[in-house]
């Protein structure tokens, strides 16, 4: 039986499906190959997926609820980790009617397949620290009982629907979900929306960098392994039938933007013209995952640094964009 990976020509998903390869699973991995970041980059994380025995790639937009649901059918996946979702707080202002689609009509249209595979013993979707909002003690750390009723942005709000109508499909019907509360996530073949990849970019340009929030916000920077250990370890342990369970996964630990800026220049070798602006709408101050059901669950126990990842980071994109 397969294991099926939406969005797997993105970032988490692509990692991910080579982990689940590499342990001998069958992944059937979809993907719409939209065009909010460098379509280049996702035909490239596909073609290194494609020359992996054991994986299939489907084109499709599993908002087309008649067709994934086919899919699923064909298939019988034992499980379904769904990845494919419009990222981006700050393309959620511009853009509203991009989250509609694919974090809303997208995600229903995965529960309504799952409902209909009597064999599925668990499926594992991505949620997103930004459900937290933007309040006071984020350094301690987001805790899953913590209110998750004011989002600062479309994005964070159409996760938060998702969460809400698994749910309500986990009563009705019965199959095990886990929500998975993503903090930041970073590394390799990471997305270029991301602050990390865009500095990186224009410090080799001998472009300025935008510092918002003055500079004064922290994010819970999580290198990719340890989100796909942590995945994996959730994906391999489903709740009880008619659960969704909803578990954080990050770092655990806060690092400020300047921080982050700073680790970057030293594996770079150069000094960012930086151009501090005020926060932008739909942004928040600080994140910090409570990992502690996480660890409880799977013995999560992520490992990499930012002084270790971002320099790993640094070595791929130079490889990657032939970049000095």
């Amino acid at each position: 039986m397969a294991v099926i990976v939406t969005g797997a020509a993105g970032f988490v998903g692509m990692h991910l499906s080579e982990r689940l390869l590499a342990r001998g699973e069958r992944v059937v991995g979809v993907d719409s190959f939209t065009d909010y970041y460098d379509p280049r980059l996702k035909a490239a994380r596909a073609a290194r997926l494609e020359t992996r025995e054991g994986f299939d790639m489907v084109r499709m937009d599993i908002a087309e609820a008649a067709a994934f649901g086919d899919l699923v059918k064909a298939h019988a996946p034992r499980a379904i980790v769904h990845l494919a979702a419009q990222a981006g707080v700050r393309y959620s202002i511009e853009n509203p009617f991009a989250y509609e689609r694919s974090n809303l009509a997208g995600h229903l249209s995965v529960l309504e397949a799952c409902r209909r595979c009597p064999d599925l013993e668990h499926l594992v979707y991505a949620s997103s620290s930004s459900v937290y909002g933007d309040r006071p003690g984020a350094g301690e750390g987001f805790r899953e009982d913590d209110a998750a009723a004011e989002p600062v942005s479309l994005y964070a709000a159409t996760k938060r629907a998702g969460e809400l109508m698994s749910f309500a499909y986990a009563k009705l019907y019965g199959f095990p979900q886990t929500g998975l509360r993503f903090f930041t996530v970073y590394g390799p073949w990471g997305r270029p929306d991301m602050a990390y990849f865009s500095f990186t970019r224009k410090i080799l340009a001998g472009e300025p960098i935008e510092v918002f929030g003055q500079g004064e916000m922290a994010r819970d920077f999580t290198y990719i392994d340890d989100i796909v250990d942590g995945v994996v370890g959730v994906l391999d342990r489903p709740p009880e039938r008619g659960a969704n369970r909803i578990l954080n996964i990050g770092g655990g630990r806060p690092e400020g933007l300047m921080t982050m800026i700073a680790t970057l220049e030293a594996a770079l070798g150069r000094e960012a013209r930086k151009v501090f602006r005020p926060m932008q709408p739909g942004d928040v101050t600080a994140t910090c995952a409570d990992v502690s059901r996480l660890v409880e669950v799977t013995g999560y126990a992520p490992r990499v640094p930012i002084a270790q990842g971002l320099p790993a980071f640094v070595n791929w994109y130079r490889t990657f964009y032939g970049a000095s």
